[in-house]
């Protein structure tokens, strides 16, 4: 049976991003349930609905990819108790032109890690509002709304905390059963 193709959108630019760490920790860990790789967004132009009639070449890599994905897996930071702006970015390239919505009917999950005691839960609101407008499956709960910490990564990278790595590992557990049940609803 084939795993289902996960699009993996790290929401901060940085090469050195605590999110792209549990980005790619959460992609080890699922390895054996999903096919992950991560959708760059890095390249993508600022949004310009000017460009709609002729698309630039990384959006449209960027909407590809999305659209070829069974699921979505969004890890991102809180910028200012909201989402980052590459994100919301990539969001609106992803929901254009108009009519031609790459995120309808996607299953989606989303994580983040943050250095303040709330976690990422003030941009995950603000992600989850724009995402239900997009018809955007998103799977309600576990929230992973994590702080950062010392020691939560071990040297290769994955998470080092067994209770941690479990929790992690039911997140993932439920976003399968989830990109499951929506890859079987009719278009």
């Amino acid at each position: 049976m084939t795993k289902p193709r996960i699009a993996l959108l790290v929401g901060s630019l940085s090469r050195d991003s605590i999110n792209r760490r549990l980005g790619e920790a959460l992609a080890r860990l699922g390895s054996d349930r999903f096919e992950i790789a991560e959708s760059t967004l890095a390249d993508l132009p600022l949004f310009n609905r000017d460009l709609d009639a002729a698309l630039p070449a990384p959006v449209l890599r960027f909407k590809a990819e999305v659209e070829a994905a069974d699921g979505v897996l969004i890890v991102g930071p809180e910028y200012n108790r909201s989402v980052s702006s590459a994100l919301k970015n990539a969001i609106d390239w992803g929901s254009r032109p108009y009519g031609a919505n790459s995120w309808k009917d996607k299953p989606a999950a989303i994580a983040g890690l943050a250095s303040g005691a709330l976690g990422t839960a003030p941009a995950q609101q603000h992600l989850r509002n724009i995402l239900s407008h997009l018809d955007v499956h998103v799977l309600p709960q576990p929230e992973v709304c994590m702080s950062m910490r010392e020691g939560l990564f071990d040297a290769a990278g994955d998470i080092a905390d067994a209770a941690t790595r479990r929790f992690l590992d039911g997140f993932l557990s439920r976003f399968a059963g989830h990109v499951a049940r929506f890859g079987k609803v009719a278009a």
